[in-house]
C-alpha cells in the first residue's frame, strides 16, 4: 500500500478564490450602469488574487508532483477559460462599461481565467505519477 502524499489545500483555496471573484463580478454587474462603489469589489479581487498566488506558491513547493501532467492540462484549460473570459469582457465593452468598473472587471476576469485552470489541472495531476526522479519539480 502506498503512502498518501501530503498536498497543500489547493482545491479548497482555489474554490474560495473563485467564490470571491465571482462575488466581485456579480456585485459590480448588478450595479451597472449606475455609479458603483469599487471598494468592495477591489477588496474581493485583492483577496482572491492573493489566494491564487498563495495557492501557486504552495503548489510549487510540493515535492513529488506531476508537473508535466499539470502543465499539459492547465494549457488547454487556460485556452478555454481565456476564451470564456474574453467573451465576457466583450459583453462588458459592448454594454459601454468603462473606467474603474471596467478595470476591476477585467482584472477579476483575469483571476477567474487563471484560477479555474489551476483547479482543473491540480485535480488531474494530483492522481498522476511524478515526471522524474527529481521529485517532479518543474524546471526553471
Amino acid at each position: 500500500m502506498s503512502e498518501e502524499r501530503r498536498l497543500p489545500p489547493v482545491t479548497q483555496l482555489g474554490m474560495l478564490s473563485l467564490s470571491l471573484i465571482v462575488a466581485a463580478v456579480i456585485y459590480l454587474s448588478a450595479h451597472l450602469p449606475e455609479h458603483v462603489s469599487l471598494g468592495p469589489a477591489i477588496a474581493l479581487l485583492a483577496v482572491s488574487a492573493l489566494l491564487l498566488i498563495g495557492n501557486m506558491v504552495a503548489l510549487r513547493r510540493t515535492e513529488d508532483f506531476a508537473w508535466g501532467r499539470f502543465l499539459e492540462v492547465a494549457r488547454w484549460a487556460l485556452l478555454a477559460y481565456a476564451t470564456i473570459a474574453g467573451l465576457i469582457e466583450y459583453v462588458f465593452l459592448r454594454n459601454n462599461t468603462s473606467g474603474g468598473p471596467l478595470i476591476v472587471l477585467t482584472l477579476s476576469l483575469l483571476v477567474f481565467a487563471l484560477t479555474v485552470p489551476v483547479l482543473i489541472a491540480f485535480t488531474v495531476a494530483r492522481y498522476d505519477v511524478p515526471d522524474s526522479a527529481d521529485g517532479g519539480a518543474p524546471s526553471t
